[in-house]
């Protein structure tokens, strides 16, 4: 069948391509132009002639095949993706929850050891001032002792 033959086309796709090349004439194109649109366009709505021939029909039937097989496969891919998304989502929410607990530990961890730090501060200001007292105290008695000391040869 040489190039540009339209004996694989039904009488309706040929009249479909006439109205369509007349519309486009109507409009202004030259008559290759339209002819060229027209044919165009009924290819593109119908996918080529539909006149029967022996191989074309067989052909016809396992593109319509592999067509289902790929928009089967295509859902399923899509499938596979909105539940790896969601994982993800679910890894991420994850995630973000270690984060805050690990985050709210070290929070725990630090006022602890700031209450630690407190106690021990306090405890050691309390150990000085005692010390401190205790220091005046000795100090207070020995002045007291030398005083004494001091009365008693003169006497």
């Amino acid at each position: 069948m040489p190039r540009g033959d339209k004996s694989s086309y039904t009488d309706k796709q040929k009249r479909q391509a006439e109205h369509i090349e007349e519309s486009e004439k109507d409009e202004g194109r030259s008559e290759a132009a339209a002819e060229r649109i027209a044919w165009a366009t009924v290819n593109k709505q119908d996918g080529g002639g539909k006149k029967g021939g022996g191989t074309r029909k067989a052909t016809k039937k396992t593109a319509k095949k592999a067509t289902t097989k790929k928009a089967v496969k295509k859902s399923a891919t899509k499938k596979v993706a909105k539940k790896t998304a969601a994982k993800k989502a679910t890894k991420k929410a994850a995630t973000k929850k270690a984060a805050k607990k690990a985050t709210t530990k070290k929070a725990v961890r630090k006022s602890a050891a700031k209450k630690v730090a407190k106690k021990t501060t306090a405890g050691k200001a309390t150990k000085k001032a005692a010390t401190k007292k205790a220091g005046t105290k000795k100090a207070a008695k020995k002045t007291t002792a030398r005083k004494a000391a001091k009365k008693t040869p003169a006497q």
